[in-house]
């Protein structure tokens, strides 16, 4: 009786233990997989992205001032606020989006908006907040990413990455193109560029300067460039060096405040 008693317990200790195991080798395997799917492009953003500031972009809470307007962005998961304000002469005119749904107030008074100037504001208001807050967004569903080439800018080594979106949420320039050199050494997204479509179309290359951290978060600063239209994006790191490209403007995004 004590045999057959020993007996089973060896035999449930066994059917535990090789469960575990196939428990832990289902895991692993899971955690593989989900690696392997990951593009080399996705995981250079991701680890971009995670430089920039990672996590925190989700509970983000912060102002700035961008050309005359005091800008805001507060971030809870997928959903967020945007707003910007801006005295003109008696009015104050404040243009809130919350979850991609915009209004526009004159102090507390909500202004009749026509759909095309509604459309036209909320895309203005969210392009502001986009590009300064870059490279969070290219986490969305819509961003196509590609891995190019591994390049080198002014002696510094980067990955370069194209994005194209998708029509559904991609916003009304979804044709755009876009490429960004992320620093192989500090992760950060040191240069972008892109080509639009819109009034006759364009070029532009961006570097960043005057990076800092805020509360975690990584905010920069860039000199705007133009080039002859149709020049190929990849061109134009090339043409920055040998100080081919013409300066358009500075982006500047001034008095960061972490409102949180």
């Amino acid at each position: 009786m004590k045999k057959s008693i020993l007996t089973l317990c060896i035999l449930a200790a066994v059917t535990i233990s090789c469960k575990k195991e196939n428990q832990d080798d289902t895991i692993k395997n899971d955690t593989i997989e989900a690696v392997a799917s990951l593009s080399k492009a996705d995981s250079i953003v991701n680890t971009a992205i995670e430089a920039h500031g990672g996590k925190r972009y989700d509970t983000a809470d912060y102002s700035f001032t961008f050309r005359d307007k005091t800008y805001r962005f507060k971030n809870d998961g997928s959903n967020y606020e945007y707003s910007s304000t801006i005295q003109k002469g008696d009015s104050l005119i404040k243009d809130v989006m919350i979850n991609s749904d915009f209004a526009r107030y004159n102090y507390t008074q909500k202004q009749n908006l026509t759909a095309e100037d509604a459309g036209k504001y909320g895309e203005s208001l969210n392009s502001v907040i986009y590009f300064a807050t870059l490279p969070h967004k290219l986490q969305d569903a819509s961003v196509h990413k590609k891995f190019v080439e591994e390049t080198t800018i002014k002696g510094k080594k980067y990955d370069v990455i194209e994005v194209t979106f998708g029509q559904d949420g991609g916003g009304k320039d979804f044709d755009d193109q876009y490429q960004y050199w992320i620093n192989q050494e500090t992760h950060l997204m040191d240069y972008f560029a892109y080509n639009y479509q819109v009034n006759e179309g364009g070029v532009r290359f961006r570097a960043a300067f005057n990076t800092r951290v805020v509360a975690g978060v990584t905010f920069q600063d860039y000199i705007n460039y133009e080039a002859p239209i149709k020049t190929p994006l990849k061109d134009l790191p090339a043409l920055y060096e040998q100080g081919k490209l013409k300066e358009a403007s500075k982006i500047l995004t001034e008095n960061v405040v972490n409102n949180k």
